[in-house]
């Protein structure tokens, strides 16, 4: 399986730079083979623009596509109902 398939499985939505350093791969060789990875349908992604420091840092946001994780564990929260006497 693709290791940046897996690595977005295991740890769910990713920054480009995030996911490059994870694979061990360059950040302009983890973005093209993202671009291939959308073409193809495998994930989704959009671009998003954050502030570090007041820098302005460029990149892209990915998660598989049609993939949804477990619940979280622990406690849930659910409709409170009141109940009237």
């Amino acid at each position: 399986m693709n290791p940046i398939l897996q690595y977005l499985k295991t740890q769910g939505e990713s920054q480009d730079t995030d996911i490059a350093k994870a694979v061990g791969l360059s950040l302009a060789e983890a973005r093209i083979q993202l671009l291939e990875l959308a073409a193809h349908g495998e994930i989704m992604y959009y671009n998003s623009t954050k502030f570090v420091s007041g820098k302005k840092v460029e990149g892209m946001r990915c998660r598989v596509a049609g993939f949804i994780p477990a619940a979280a564990p622990g406690r849930k929260s659910g409709k409170v109902q009141l109940k009237l006497s």
